[in-house]
């Protein structure tokens, strides 16, 4: 390990600089890392740059949480709702438009099926939604917040990092509001441009008192929002928009949890691993692909998942920071502004030659 470099790419709301480094985009597609074998081959042709966007890869049926159905990630966001709505009699969902389903129906139905007081509408305020997650939290509710786009979870940042992550520890554990957790669509979709594209969750990362859970899938996603709401402490759930619709896999129809702050490793590889979560792990499919035809490298994929706290087990960081334009999220040039399968296959020829 001494002799390996290691290159870590942000997406969406993780700035940083790095001399000598063409960056991606602060885009909606979270991190990647990449770490050198200093025997790895490094000859490369020269290749045409178009923009690009990704391809949904589907993980495999899951066989250890009984029968599935066919769902995409907002269906799988809705199961996992109704399983809480059906097993927790204190569960409460509230947010702008949640009644009749949400902008994305995320929540269709579950007003009729569960009655107007555990499925309601807020005002268009998410610094009261969380203020108010937080106290329903504390009095005892399992507390679902959901803010309409992550874009506009800033008016309740100081509700977040300053009352719901410091609860339990400002009162010595006398109270707390753990069983909050806060949902928001994250990232971009190619046409959402300043305000509804972006990817905070770097804004969170360094606040200790939360968690902050990001998934790839269906399958992940459901697994995962459930953890979210069993687990004592509050947390974020951002959910890739752009895979609302687009990602479609068999998941479990009964309720089922993946463990938080752990990283799956979705492919063995020898010379550069690639550490990312969310839509990028798509795009970084790709690139372990054209990365060993192109280049004969052999890259090793991981999906964080679990953002704060991160699994340092797994992912062992000495970093080299590659990271998305200081700019606000472009609207007809988000193609050149998000981290795509170039930008990221670029990088691992530049760690190659390094």
């Amino acid at each position: 390990m001494a002799a390996s470099a290691r290159l870590l790419f942000r997406g969406a709301g993780l700035k940083a600089y790095t001399a000598n480094v063409n960056s991606g985009a602060q885009s909606s597609f979270g991190t990647t890392l990449l770490r050198l074998s200093p025997n790895c081959s490094s000859q490369t042709k020269t290749q045409i740059k178009h923009a690009s966007h990704f391809t949904y890869h589907p993980d495999p049926v899951p066989t250890m949480y009984g029968p599935t159905t066919k769902m995409n990630l907002f269906q799988s966001v809705t199961s996992a709702l109704d399983n809480t709505l059906a097993s927790d009699p204190t569960a409460v969902i509230f947010g702008e438009d949640v009644a009749f389903g949400g902008v994305f129906r995320c929540t269709v139905g579950l007003r009729d099926k569960y009655g107007k007081d555990r499925v309601f509408n807020t005002p268009l305020c998410e610094q009261g939604i969380v203020g108010f997650g937080i106290g329903a939290a504390a009095a005892g509710a399992t507390a679902i917040a959901e803010i309409q786009f992550a874009d506009y979870i800033y008016p309740a940042f100081d509700q977040i990092v300053n009352e719901a992550a410091k609860y339990r520890y400002r009162s010595g554990n006398l109270f707390d509001c753990g069983n909050l957790t806060i949902r928001a669509p994250w990232g971009c979709v190619g046409h959402g441009s300043l305000y509804h594209s972006q990817s905070p969750e770097a804004f969170f990362a360094h606040c200790p008192g939360i968690k902050i859970v990001i998934p790839r899938g269906p399958v992940q996603c459901k697994g995962l929002l459930l953890s979210c709401i069993e687990d004592h402490n509050p947390c974020i759930f951002f959910e890739p928009k752009i895979l609302y619709r687009a990602a479609v896999e068999q998941v479990p129809t009964e309720a089922y949890t993946i463990p938080l702050s752990q990283a799956e490793v979705l492919q063995e590889g020898s010379d550069v691993t690639l550490v990312a979560w969310g839509t990028q792990i798509h795009v970084l499919r790709e690139v372990v692909s054209m990365a060993q035809e192109k280049l004969g490298v052999s890259c090793e994929l991981i999906d964080l998942q679990t953002i704060l706290p991160w699994d340092t087990e797994t992912v062992c960081l000495m970093t080299l920071l590659v990271c998305g334009y200081d700019t606000p999220f472009p609207h007809i040039f988000e193609p050149f502004y998000i981290p795509d399968k170039w930008k990221c296959f670029e990088a691992v020829k530049r760690l190659i030659s390094y």
